[in-house]
């Protein structure tokens, strides 16, 4: 991967950035996201931040030897603390966990004004994601599931709207991505089997072990899972 040919996820995720917008890419790495729009001319201006050292200065090689300095602020620090007042309008947080992506928006809140569009690319857990969307206003306007290098990332796109809209089944939805479940795509639907044959191999386990509180729970809360995920399926 390189600022010319970026991975599969990557591309997808610099796809939904709209031609024109100042972004910020959040945990950059090597700014090869920043960089490689910038370089097609969909956005004039990006920050990349990073809270590492290591790749701190990574993306800052990268944006020197692109020579795109000029165009491309790589700043250090923890999440959205990079972003100054009124200075950006598209923010990219990709190849992180979900909860952990969700924290970086809780904490920085107050730098999300003026930003018209969320694109995030949970490694897991992108219900974290889609519940942050919910409790703060964010109305998910896009979502795609796809396989790169035998994983599966979901990419989720999110404007200032109705948070509620895209849901049918709150519950359900929550989980799987209203989005995505009506796409039911062939990756969509071999992500959420093979989630399935490991719930039911830990229900079955469960069933072998000492019956406690935690273990009912544990096991109640799967077979839930287990039956919302199969109705999706078999529908």
């Amino acid at each position: 991967m390189n600022t010319e040919k970026l991975s599969q996820r990557l591309e997808a995720v610099a796809s939904y950035i709209p031609e024109g917008s100042k972004m910020a890419d959040i945990g950059s790495d090597h700014a090869y996201l920043p960089c490689h729009v910038v370089k097609k001319g969909v956005v004039p201006f990006a920050i990349a931040g990073e809270v590492v050292e290591g790749p701190y200065q990574s993306a800052k090689r990268q944006v020197a030897m692109e020579g795109l300095e000029e165009e491309i602020i790589v700043r250090k620090g923890n999440g959205l603390e990079v972003i100054n007042d009124e200075e950006i309008d598209c923010i990219t947080i990709a190849g992180m966990g979900g909860a952990l992506i969700a924290s970086i928006l809780e904490d920085g809140k107050d730098k999300l004004g003026p930003t018209k569009r969320l694109i995030l690319q949970p490694n897991i857990s992108a219900i974290s994601i889609r519940k942050w969307l919910l409790e703060n206003g964010w109305e998910l306007m896009a979502e795609e599931i796809l396989e790169e290098d035998d994983k599966v990332y979901e990419i989720l796109v999110a404007e200032k709207g109705d948070p509620y809209r895209p849901y049918k089944e709150l519950h359900k939805e929550l989980l799987l991505g209203p989005l995505l479940v009506e796409q039911n795509s062939a990756v969509f639907r071999n992500k959420w089997k093979s989630e399935l044959d490991n719930w039911q191999r830990i229900v079955s386990q469960l069933e072998k072990a000492a019956e406690s509180e935690e273990t009912s729970q544990k096991r109640k809360e799967l077979i839930e899972k287990i039956q919302m995920v199969g109705e999706v399926l078999n529908h």
